[in-house]
């Protein structure tokens, strides 16, 4: 690796200690509204019905940690020195008055006379540069980085129509992060949604130092589509969600070959080979995106949460399954004949889970509290 532009900053202290070892028994949710753009969380202490914390209000704001004034599609994961690791795309798509009031959003604060940060027609929809990292031990005080891939200098591995490499500083889109800890490698590995200019989306990874502050590793090609007669992939595939469950890691991801549709994939590797499961059918039919798999504690059984963008209103839909061969619809937030319940909060978007103690979660619930 031989350039990265790295903003590193304490927002706030670090005060918290390590995680305790007690079995988790609570459980975290972290997403984004478009409304604001910024970082909400929801606890829950059945892994059913959940409540949001600061009554549904920003926790952190997105306009203070990303370059672009926004965040979206948050994800948070405990990593195995007791930590949370929060992963978020630097990018608000509310930055010009005229792209927010076409959307029916009204009184958003305008960062830009542009509707995107960068032309429109050379990188495409929501063009960004990088995401956000933050470091917690008590999910209060953070440390943040912010990584720029448009300063990068080392090769993307893409071509030209004309066979030409394609620079980092043409790339169209950094989104979706999310998290791991390779056990082989010994560190942690982030995945994420990449596309130069305006070209087809893939996955990429990098790895980072235990800080959350470095990259470690340049970029490298975690998961595509299958290629066409002219070696491209034939469609797109954003959203990467990783889970390592006995000896095999689950990949679940969107695919753009028609309607966007979540889809499932295995590997014994981390960085694959992913075999796609062409069974895997999760019976939603209409759009949806950003999947999720988190585990309900002390069973063994897992869910696949994942943002139904195209009903109305904007909702989740869940699926449970034991195996990962079979996976059962269980219903959508609030719907009739579904355990999953919102108590106050609704709108929320792209959406991950990490467990908690008890301890853990009533302090976060007396913290915010004292604050409303």
């Amino acid at each position: 690796m031989k350039q990265l532009l790295i903003l590193s900053f304490a927002f706030l202290a670090v005060m918290g200690t390590h995680a305790q070892k007690a079995d988790k028994s609570a459980y975290l949710m972290v997403y984004h509204k478009d409304a604001d753009h910024s970082l909400h969380m929801a606890l829950s202490y059945d892994s059913y019905t959940w409540t949001a914390l600061n009554d549904d209000k920003p926790v952190i704001n997105g306009d203070t940690i990303a370059v672009q004034h926004g965040i979206r599609d948050p994800h948070i994961f405990r990593g195995p020195d007791g930590g949370f690791y929060l992963a978020m795309t630097d990018l608000n798509i509310w930055g010009s008055t005229a792209a927010a009031e076409r959307e029916g959003h009204k009184n958003v604060k305008v960062y830009r006379n542009t509707e995107w940060e960068r032309d429109g027609k050379k990188y495409g929809w929501g063009n960004n540069r990088g995401l956000v990292l933050m470091k917690s031990f008590d999910l209060i005080h953070w440390t943040r980085t912010n990584l720029d891939f448009s300063a990068l200098t080392c090769a993307t591995g893409v071509t030209d129509m004309h066979g030409n490499p394609v620079p980092w500083s043409e790339v169209g889109c950094v989104w979706a992060p999310e998290t791991v800890y390779d056990y082989e490698a010994g560190h942690l590995l982030v995945h994420f949604t990449t596309r130069m200019k305006t070209g087809v989306n893939m996955i990429y990874y990098i790895y980072m130092n235990d800080d959350f502050t470095q990259m470690l590793s340049e970029p490298k090609l975690l998961f595509e589509a299958p290629l066409n007669a002219n070696g491209v992939p034939s469609y797109g595939v954003i959203d990467s969600d990783i889970i390592h469950v006995g000896n095999t890691y689950h990949l679940f991801y969107v695919s753009h070959e028609k309607t966007a549709t979540v889809k499932h994939a295995t590997a014994s590797v981390i960085t694959g080979p992913y075999q796609m499961d062409d069974k895997y059918d999760d019976g939603e039919t209409q759009g949806h995106e950003a999947p999720n798999c988190w585990q309900r504690q002390g069973e063994d059984k897992w869910v696949v949460m994942f943002d139904n963008y195209s009903r109305h209103p904007h909702n989740f839909g869940f699926v449970e399954t034991t195996d990962f061969q079979k996976f059962n619809m269980i219903g959508y937030f609030d719907a009739d004949e579904s355990p999953m319940k919102r108590t106050n909060f609704s709108e929320q978007k792209h959406a991950a889970v990490a467990p908690l103690t008890v301890k853990e979660a009533k302090q976060l619930e007396k913290y915010w509290a004292k604050k409303k």
